[in-house]
């Protein structure tokens, strides 16, 4: 009964901005049907799960990224700050965007994961301005997308393929994209005219703790972001660029979520990961942020 309830809870969110939906299919629009389905006008069917969120894509792919990389994120927002200073940096740039706009704002998060990153700055934003944000989380994996639903329900969550939205041109005030793959060409279809993209990718100094101890390869240790920012001052008229850095302490649980929740340990020995656990460890966050707009 309580699944039912959160379908039932979620068609009904879904419903008040069934607008912003295109079908993945025939990319008409969408309507809330019986609070149980997203139907286009071709009468494609997109049934909302009992966890609460739709599944909007049109083929099987299998992730990479498993429930138990996405449960140890979310544990590691919740025992530490390794993540509030990013958190509140990105609201800082939205809040200000909110400042100069003064309308109700919507915020895309591509590749949102579990919801945590999506969640923590909705909250934020929403502690200063009147208005409400409305968030939209999107991710291809379903275990993510299934965390964030059960977590934070006040938000729409969805499976999709970033480069096949389900959603309408010029959509959102601001897309969000935090350390995970993008697709430019989307970017720009679904941002409004005045919209932003705030883009989050890792620097040289990026957990260089861990990926040191881990990496079996000496080479592997260095790390550049300068093709990733080229190619988006190249695809966005850029606004900013700036590098946030810090340092995080975590204890040995947290340290556990985190070798837990990085692909960097994809390539390495079991051996390796276990022996990076100790009771404390100083991690460094370094990472570059890049806001852009459509270019004229």
């Amino acid at each position: 009964m309580l699944q039912e309830n959160k379908r039932i809870m979620s068609a009904s969110f879904v419903r008040k901005y069934e607008s912003i939906f295109a079908c993945p299919i025939c990319h008409s629009s969408m309507k809330v049907i019986d609070l149980k389905s997203l139907i286009c006008l071709n009468f494609h069917t997109f049934d909302f799960a009992k966890q609460g969120y739709i599944n909007l894509t049109t083929k099987y792919v299998k992730s990479k990224y498993s429930k138990e990389l996405f449960e140890a994120r979310r544990r590691l927002f919740n025992e530490s700050d390794f993540f509030e200073p990013l958190s509140q940096t990105i609201a800082n740039i939205i809040n200000k965007h909110i400042g100069k706009t003064k309308k109700a704002s919507s915020i895309l998060d591509m590749g949102c994961g579990e919801g945590s990153h999506l969640d923590t700055i909705c909250n934020i934003v929403n502690s200063v301005h009147y208005h409400k944000v409305v968030g939209v989380g999107l991710d291809l994996s379903k275990e993510g997308i299934l965390l964030a639903a059960k977590n934070y329900p006040e938000h729409i969550w969805a499976v999709a393929d970033l480069a096949n939205t389900p959603f309408n041109q010029e959509q959102f005030d601001f897309i969000l994209n935090i350390l995970s793959p993008s697709n430019y060409a989307e970017f720009n279809r679904l941002m409004h005219e005045d919209g932003l993209v705030i883009k989050v990718v890792p620097q040289s100094g990026y957990l260089k703790e861990l990926r040191e101890h881990l990496s079996l390869k000496p080479e592997k240790t260095s790390y550049s972001n300068k093709e990733i920012v080229d190619r988006f001052i190249e695809s966005f008229q850029l606004v900013d660029i700036s590098r946030l850095s810090y340092i995080a302490r975590l204890n040995k649980s947290s340290i556990q979520s985190l070798v837990r929740m990085t692909p960097l340990t994809w390539g390495t020995t079991e051996e390796r990961v276990k022996s990076f656990i100790n009771d404390s460890a100083q991690i460094t966050i370094d990472l570059d942020l890049l806001v852009g707009k459509k270019q004229v």
